[in-house]
């Protein structure tokens, strides 16, 4: 769905791992191990995303970062799938009344679909959103 690739280097200092987003500055966290600091970043990424959609701005989109200290991680699946329904709708040069529409729901039951908070869509609902974008959520 969506991963942001994290930047997650051990400091020897203070012994713990640091973990960095580069696509989103100022989203920060650590961990006293690797697989601590990626819980934590999973957590972070998720607040940070959620934060950034409450407050309208734009959300960037992930690079495709690689390397020895680059983990992609991905937010909550909920915030994901909020987050990848509305870049992929954006992309299509839609509006969510466009899609709610061609859904033949209400445009409020819609706008929670895009809210990270709120987004629980049914699997049926998925598969109809899937057809109107002509995108897959998953490749199974």
């Amino acid at each position: 769905m969506i991963e942001y690739p994290a930047i997650i280097t051990y400091d020897k200092d203070y012994a713990v791992f640091n973990v960095s987003f580069p696509d989103l500055p100022g989203c920060f966290t650590y961990g006293d191990s690797l697989e601590e600091a990626k819980i934590n970043a999973k957590e972070a990424l998720t607040g940070f995303l959620e934060s950034i959609d409450l407050r309208k701005l734009k959300i960037p989109k992930p690079s495709q970062l690689q390397g020895e200290e680059i983990y992609n991680i991905q937010p909550k699946k909920n915030v994901a799938f909020a987050i990848w329904l509305k870049q992929k709708r954006e992309e299509k040069g839609l509006t969510q009344e466009q899609i709610a529409q061609k859904l033949g729901i209400a445009y409020q039951t819609y706008q929670r679909f895009e809210d990270p908070t709120k987004s629980n869509p049914t699997l049926k609902t998925i598969t109809r959103l899937e057809e109107v974008l002509n995108e897959k959520v998953l490749q199974v």
